[in-house]
């Protein structure tokens, strides 16, 4: 743990007029709170808030903001109270230590109308001092951190609400350092073994090519020796979540990901990045579509810098940002920057955006709507990346990267939203479905009557847009609707041998988070629901026991009936997940999981590859996966565990031990099932149980096929 004076010199390091004294007190006063308290890990629990104050001494906050980190679990967890915080070390700390309690107390990872309500907490605790929030960030990356020391189930459920919620607010408030490693550590959790196939294939690619970041790090810094550009270039491999983000998006293997690295230019003007960019973009070709101007458009965090990807060494692509050194302190701290010192004085950067302008931009447009579409205008604004257009009188209007002329006219006022029939775009006629890209003048056409078609839903981004056009076609339209919806649920009711009764609707409607049976019918004739979707969540092993069944010895589609398939035994591919086929001589195709590392050694074989899809329908539980599981040493412990996976309907094939210890056992079971979901079943019901420590899917690389 960092000893009190070794905290107050990180202080020092950036503000040597901190008040040192008032750091003493709260260092001694929280530990004297948490004194007896311990973290999972078995560490005394006041390390934990020391760690928090470290961090925001990274980002060189005021005496204010550390004293909250050391304090900021005191009147949650201890015999604290607000009236002592605030007579001891004022109303501001108080305030402050408060706000970070309240948050504490939001579960942001429950559902439907109580999340809602909790997100709107947040973001009024937010705008009364954003401080808090970066306590509140801090405190979630310390935990991310030594996450480890709890409980699998605990893990998950912090990852997921990290990735969710705390991950992208990081970037929205500029930090995106923090972003990036939220996200790693939630990745590390939530998938480890495609973050660790991500590793391996890193580590390889480096022993194939050698140091390409420090290669183009000396071909930029020579290139800006030769024109006299006095500029700092680093570079760096990018983060395994942000580059498993990319092959999921575009649907790309490792091998075919190009800009897995980013360069940084800072320089000492405005003037000198652009020349730096000229420079660039005559040494190496420019990759259409990637360029961004981010100097004379800043985002609304504050973010300032130019970004160009181009084709470096060996043709690799490459992402090249040039920023001037105040820029990248706000690119670092982001919104922060607004409360950072430097030599003991408030840190005067121009380009340090006003918090309380930024939780304005951040919050204008949500609307009072139901809490689903407040939800949803929420994470839209949370992680957009902006693009910036002009209405005809000039005025700047922004809007969610991917937005639409049908964006932009909501973004104005939703009665030119519901009344538009057209847009032009810097004076010519385009569809409503045409994407906005920076800089582009845009007009709205409206009529008089025009209402909202359905389609526009799939057409718009944001989340202000559609709410509205969902409320107004659910408005102008809601008794055809119902009908519709009635005839709808009745004719799925029967497929599988029930009624749709009001009792029956009532019931599914409070489980899928929907105000009444009259909304549900709404929704599903409008088509936002599905009958079967409404079925399932009232009858699921009906709903499946109706499912046309596949034929296991067919269960690919893509093959001719005469070619023989196998399941491959190192990935042990599930109905519902992507797959590929490789064909061997002799033996037919067998099927991969898209993600299973033996598929490297097939990548310059193109011609082995089949594409292969899953039947549609419900597959027989002949599928076998293997589970590892670790559990408490304990009569009767095994038997239990074999029960929970019969009572999800799931076979044990095989059951080994590999390790035995007097607290634990590890074993690996192999489980006959359907499919991906009902693996996720079985491990759902696995973790739940108390005695087991941890359950994890074992695909064993040796086994070939």
């Amino acid at each position: 743990m960092i000893d009190v004076e070794d905290l107050i010199a990180l202080v020092r390091n950036y503000n040597p007029r901190c008040n040192a004294e008032l750091i003493r007190q709260a260092y001694a006063y929280g530990m004297k709170m948490h004194e007896g308290q311990f973290r999972k890990s078995g560490e005394p629990y006041f390390t934990h808030p020391v760690a928090v104050a470290a961090i925001l001494t990274e980002q060189h906050l005021d005496d204010a903001t550390i004293i909250t980190a050391l304090l900021h679990d005191t009147i949650e967890d201890t015999k604290s109270t607000y009236s002592e915080v605030a007579r001891l070390f004022g109303n501001e700390v108080a305030e402050l230590v408060d706000g970070v309690t309240k948050l504490t107390n939001l579960q942001l990872s429950s559902t439907h109308t109580q999340q809602a309500e909790n997100f709107r907490k947040l973001f009024m605790a937010m705008s009364k001092d954003l401080r808090v929030i970066l306590v509140k960030l801090a405190d979630r990356l310390h935990n991310m951190r030594t996450i480890k020391s709890m409980k699998p189930e605990k893990q998950a459920q912090k990852a997921r609400e990290t990735m969710e919620i705390f991950a992208p607010l990081a970037g929205r408030m500029g930090m995106q350092w923090m972003r990036e490693e939220l996200e790693d550590l939630s990745f590390k959790v939530l998938n480890p073994e495609a973050r660790n196939s991500i590793m391996r294939r890193f580590l390889l690619l480096q022993r194939e090519s050698g140091d390409v970041v420090h290669k183009i790090t000396a071909d930029i810094r020579l290139e800006l020796d030769k024109v006299q550009i006095e500029a700092s270039v680093y570079g760096r491999a990018k983060k395994p979540y942000s580059i498993w983000r990319k092959m999921q998006e575009k649907d790309l293997a490792f091998s075919r990901l190009s800009d897995i690295y980013g360069f940084r230019v800072i320089c000492g003007s405005v003037a000198d990045c652009y020349r730096i960019l000229g420079v660039i973009h005559q040494r190496w070709r420019a990759v259409p579509g990637r360029f961004k101007d981010y100097i004379s458009q800043p985002k609304t965090n504050g973010y300032r810098s130019i970004h160009t990807t181009v084709s470096g060494r060996d043709g690799k692509r490459v992402e090249v940002q040039i920023r001037t050194r105040e820029m990248h302190e706000v690119a670092e701290a982001g919104v922060a920057a607004h409360w950072s010192y430097r030599e003991g004085v408030r840190a005067k950067n121009p380009f340090a955006v006003d918090p309380a302008k930024w939780i304005a931009t951040l919050t204008e447009r949500f609307d009072e709507g139901d809490h689903d579409e407040f939800l949803e205008n929420v994470k839209l604004e949370m992680y957009s990346d902006q693009v910036f257009c002009f209405t005809p009188k000039g005025d700047v209007v922004q809007l969610p990267r991917g937005a639409t002329p049908l964006d932009f006219a909501y973004a104005i006022h939703t009665r030119i939203g519901n009344s538009t029939v057209s847009a032009k775009i810097d004076g010519i006629r385009v569809p409503l479905w045409t994407r906005l890209k920076n800089g582009q003048s845009v007009e709205i056409i409206t009529a008089e009557g025009q209402r909202p078609q359905a389609s526009w839903v799939d057409i718009v981004t944001t989340g202000r847009a559609k709410a509205a056009i969902r409320r107004s076609l659910r408005e102008e339209d809601r008794g055809r609707f119902v009908r519709l919806g009635q005839e709808l649920a009745r004719a799925a009711f029967e497929h599988v041998g029930k009624k749709a009764t009001e009792k029956a609707l009532r019931t599914a409607a409070k489980m899928l988070g929907v105000p009444d049976e009259a909304e549900l019918l709404a929704r599903l004739g409008s088509a936002e629901l599905t009958a079967r979707k409404v079925v399932e969540t009232l009858y699921p092993e009906l709903t499946l026991s109706v499912t046309d069944e596949v034929e296991p010895a067919r269960p690919v589609l893509g093959l001719p009936d005469d070619q023989s398939v196998r399941r491959a035994p190192c990935c042990q591919p599930l109905p519902g997940e992507r797959i590929v086929g490789i064909t061997y001589r002799g033996q037919g195709v067998v099927v991969h999981a898209i993600d299973c590392p033996a598929l490297e050694e097939f990548e310059e074989q193109p011609n082995r590859w089949v594409d292969l899809h899953w039947h549609a329908g419900r597959h027989k539980a002949v599928n076998t996966v293997s589970l590892e599981l670790t559990i408490s040493n304990d009569a009767g412990v095994l038997g239990r565990i074999c029960t929970l996976i019969g009572e999800q309907k799931a076979n044990i094939s095989d059951l080994r031990f590999t390790e035995r210890k007097p607290d634990f056992y590890r074993l690996i079971v192999d489980v006959d099932l359907r499919d991906v979901e009902h693996l996720h079943m079985v491990m759902t019901a696995l973790e739940a149980e108390t005695d087991v420590a941890q359950v994890s899917r074992h695909r064993d690389k040796t086994r070939r096929p």
